[in-house]
């Protein structure tokens, strides 16, 4: 005989019910800590009847943004593309050429192009082609080149070229609209836009050379825009593009070199075909392990001495391979670009003073500084 438990079931619903007694129809979990009534927070007003009113125009409905195509307009006429080639040679010496693009603009209609000196360093061919499609191969021997400012001018066969109109990078503002225009890529002229993040930057590119006065910005500047305009709303150029930070997780910055810094340095390249600048006569590396024990340095710091050229201002003033300049007119020296920064900051003439630790004793020389001569 079967029992039936249906009616028993419904039978204890029944009395819980009856009783008053609840039942969680679902886990209770408990989370560790005790929990308090919830209480009402009252508040004061802080400003009985202020309104809060957007200006016409700051609504985000009816801002208006720079026409770009009226710049690129304007400026894509002086822009060039710069072909190069370069030779070079294997692990087993066999000579072969190598192309690259990069990018330049006409700051004369007379065919004085501006482009970078890394885009044309080594090369022994360089070929420029204007916006309109004509191509000119530019005289090796008519190419000046500043490695330190990372700048060149290249002078091409041509007259009545498009001109671009250089403008004032010192007048920049952090979110200016700025347009970088080039041979982006090594496909043609192309435009990318962009702001102006930050202004005055300093980057070492490498051992011995820092760039300044660099105008930082998100605008894309990929491989062949080297050499090509920043330019301002106004289409004037405001700096060159030359480096960017190509590292993971790193995106939209790249400098140009602002045209207060690049100017009379182009201007030199154009009259005198290099630059002027005070020279001492040396070079210099950082101190390492080795070297240290090499001279038995009592310094880890500093510009250490590792030629010296015959004749110079720093050999009349008795310097030798090994020392290490720690002070140069009156500025501390601790690496060797702060040591180069600190030359080229002086005056061509100059006598300055300069100390400098050589194994375990400290000197003090003096140096009247010259001009370079041509490379």
């Amino acid at each position: 005989m079967k029992t039936t438990l249906r009616p028993l079931i419904l039978l204890f619903l029944m009395l819980l019910l009856t009783a008053g007694v609840s039942c969680d129809l679902l886990p209770t979990i408990s989370s560790g800590f005790t929990t308090t009534p919830a209480t009402t927070i009252s508040s004061s007003p802080i400003q009985p009847g202020f309104t809060l009113t957007l200006p016409p125009g700051q609504n985000g409905s009816n801002s208006v943004l720079p026409s770009i195509a009226d710049v690129v307009a304007k400026v894509k006429p002086t822009v060039v593309a710069v072909n190069v080639e370069v030779e070079t040679t294997d692990i087993f010496g066999r000579v072969y050429t190598e192309e690259g693009a990069g990018s330049g603009w006409v700051i004369d209609s007379n065919g004085i192009i501006v482009t970078n000196n890394h885009v044309v360093d080594g090369a022994t061919r360089v070929t420029v082609v204007l916006d309109d499609g004509r191509s000119f191969e530019a005289n090796i021997n008519k190419i000046a080149t500043d490695p330190l400012a990372d700048l060149a001018v290249i002078k091409i066969d041509a007259t009545n070229l498009n001109a671009a109109k250089v403008g004032d990078s010192s007048r920049l503002r952090v979110g200016d609209w700025v347009v970088a225009i080039g041979n982006s890529l090594g496909q043609g002229i192309r435009a990318t836009v962009g702001i102006v993040s930050q202004q005055s930057v300093s980057i070492e590119v490498s051992t011995g050379q820092t760039l300044t006065g660099l105008v930082e910005t998100d605008a894309a500047i990929n491989p062949g825009n080297s050499g090509g305009p920043l330019v301002n709303m106004a289409g004037e150029v405001i700096g060159i593009n030359s480096v960017k930070i190509a590292e993971v997780g790193v995106e939209g910055v790249g400098y140009a070199i602002g045209t207060v810094e690049a100017t009379p340095i182009i201007q030199q390249l154009i009259n005198a075909g290099f630059v002027i600048r005070p020279f001492l006569g040396i070079t210099s590396k950082y101190i390492d392990i080795f070297s240290m024990a090499r001279y038995s340095l009592a310094v880890n710091e500093g510009a250490l001495v590792d030629y010296i050229q015959a004749g110079s201002p720093a050999d009349i003033a008795g310097l030798r391979v090994g020392d290490v300049i720690t002070r140069f007119n009156g500025k501390d020296v601790k690496e060797p670009q702060e040591l180069l920064t600190a030359i080229h900051q002086a005056q061509i003439g100059q006598n300055v003073e300069i100390t400098y630790w050589r194994g375990q004793s400290q000197f003090t020389t003096s140096a009247t500084l010259i001009a370079n001569t041509p490379p």
